[in-house]
Parts: structure tokens; C-alpha cells; sequence
């Protein structure tokens, strides 16, 4: 396999802040927005972003989350048949909670250990993303995290290899690991666990 150039179209990152979900007041870091401009890549994720559970999210094996925005348009339609959103909403940067919108490189050709190289920091693909009620929150139905399932549209968790800086309009090579075991594979391998449990 040749390396891929792919390319971070947007960076986002939000603080962990209390937000109603259900009725309940939650502490998630979920909501995130794009910022403009260089953001420092440290062992533990990007300056300036937080998550509030770190049970599930963040650590040095989920630093950084990626979401291809090859997707986007499927979310935009879907929230909009869910009455959410108009037909002619454009789903704002972030709205997955990702850390990094990126394209080129979708879950079918992500595996475990390849690397994410950019000018000079290194991401190494870690774990897909694991859907949960603030996900269902963000999306605004509670069908989301169900179709997330359903599709595998995970995104991915990054560790970070090298740290550097990192900014919006920057290309990336895809480096090839062992590809052993495939970010689509793991998803639906674990989610079909949880269901049957």
C-alpha cells in the first residue's frame, strides 16, 4: 500500500462544562467548537480541550479524536429527518465532538498503529470511538448513537507520538502499521459484545 495524503480540514476543541442532558445536569466536554490558528499537540491531547470523563475519553491512548467528514453529509440529513435541523443546516465543525475533522482516510481503511505523520507532530490510530448518550445529545436525537452503530462512522482515537503543533489546512501522510486489526472490526466486534450482554 502507497502512503495517502489526506488532509485536518478543522480543529475544535471545547473545556468540560456542566450541560442539561435528560433533565440531568452532565459534565462533558462533547460540545466543540473550530478555533482558528496553531494549537500545541501535548502527550495528553491539545492545548485547551478537556473531556470530563476519563473513563472513556482522553488518557494517552485517547488524546485526540478524528472524525471523517466524508460522514457530514449523512448526520445533516439524518438530523433533519429527525426534525432537529433544516434540510439546509450545515453541521458546524466539531459537531461530533471530534478534536480533528479530516479527510482522506475513513474507519474501512484505519487500523490500529498506523500513523497520522504531519509536518512535525505524529498521531498513531489507537481505538474507535465508542457512541453514548452525549453523543445522542450532541446529534440532538436519540437515535444517533444507534445509527453510529448501525454505519460504524466512528471516527478514531489518536495517541500522540511525537508532539508539535498542529492547525487547520495541513496535510498528512497515512503510514501504514501492522493493519492487523481494523478500527471497523474492533467497533462493530465490541458493540455487538455490548448488545448481546
Amino acid at each position: 500500500m502507497r502512503p495517502m495524503a489526506c488532509m485536518l480540514h478543522h480543529v475544535n476543541l471545547s473545556r468540560a462544562v456542566a450541560h442539561s442532558i435528560n433533565g440531568e445536569s452532565v459534565l462533558t466536554g462533547i460540545f466543540k467548537k473550530p478555533v482558528d490558528g496553531p494549537v500545541a499537540v501535548r502527550m495528553l491531547g491539545l492545548e485547551g480541550d478537556e473531556q470530563a470523563d476519563p473513563s472513556v475519553h482522553g488518557g494517552l491512548s485517547k488524546a485526540v479524536y478524528a472524525y471523517p467528514m466524508e460522514h457530514y453529509p449523512f448526520w445533516q440529513t439524518v438530523r433533519a429527518q429527525a426534525k432537529v435541523a433544516g434540510w439546509d443546516d450545515t453541521l458546524h465543525p466539531g459537531a461530533l465532538g471530534e478534536n480533528l475533522g479530516i479527510t482522506g482516510l475513513v474507519e474501512s481503511d484505519a487500523f490500529i498503529g498506523d500513523v497520522l505523520r504531519f509536518p512535525d507532530y505524529e498521531l498513531a490510530i489507537s481505538e474507535p470511538r465508542f457512541p453514548c448518550f452525549k453523543f445522542n445529545a450532541a446529534m440532538g436525537f436519540n437515535q444517533a448513537a444507534k445509527l453510529m452503530a448501525q454505519n460504524a462512522w466512528c471516527g478514531f482515537y489518536l495517541a500522540v507520538r511525537v508532539p508539535g503543533t498542529l492547525q487547520a489546512g495541513q496535510a498528512f501522510e497515512l503510514v501504514p502499521g501492522p493493519r492487523e486489526v481494523g478500527i471497523q472490526e474492533l467497533f462493530r466486534s465490541k458493540m455487538s459484545r455490548a448488545r448481546s450482554q
